[in-house]
């Protein structure tokens, strides 16, 4: 029986911590752990500072693109594409088979479609009335 709800909107790293071991340690008994695990591809200039990049976490035979960002200056030149690409070479060494990512009315529906993803779903008025979140995936195999 529950002692007492804590309500907070400033949760502390340890609290979220301990909110996800506990989630892990149940989970561990269906999967498999180096299964789980994140990646990430940046560009970067000269002087090492990050002009591009795309991260996010594999999920069993998941890659789940969380992040995906080009700066101003280098969006239209193939640089989103390419980042894509290597996702799908990291989803390949690990044994991934499909690809999944959401993204906003706002953001890059178009661009993940021309890079192969299918459209599974889409929740309407989100963030925002008016507004989409999109989710879609893409199969590595076959």
């Amino acid at each position: 029986m529950p002692m007492a709800l804590v309500k907070t909107d400033t949760p502390t790293e340890q609290q979220i911590a301990q909110l996800t071991g506990g989630l892990r340690s149940y989970n561990i008994q269906f999967v498999e752990p180096e299964m789980f695990r994140p990646f990430a591809v940046f560009d970067t200039d000269e002087q090492g500072v990050i002009q591009a990049g795309i991260s996010g976490k594999q999920q069993g035979e998941w890659l789940s693109i969380e992040f995906l960002w080009v700066g101003e200056a280098l969006r239209g030149t193939g640089l989103g594409g390419r980042l894509v690409a290597a996702v799908e070479e990291i989803a390949v060494e690990r044994g991934s088979r499909y690809l999944l990512v959401d993204t906003f009315s706002f953001q890059a529906l178009g661009f993940y479609q021309k890079q192969g993803f299918v459209l599974q779903m889409s929740l309407d008025n989100y963030p925002h009335t008016g507004q989409q979140r999109h989710y879609l995936t893409r199969s590595l195999v076959g």
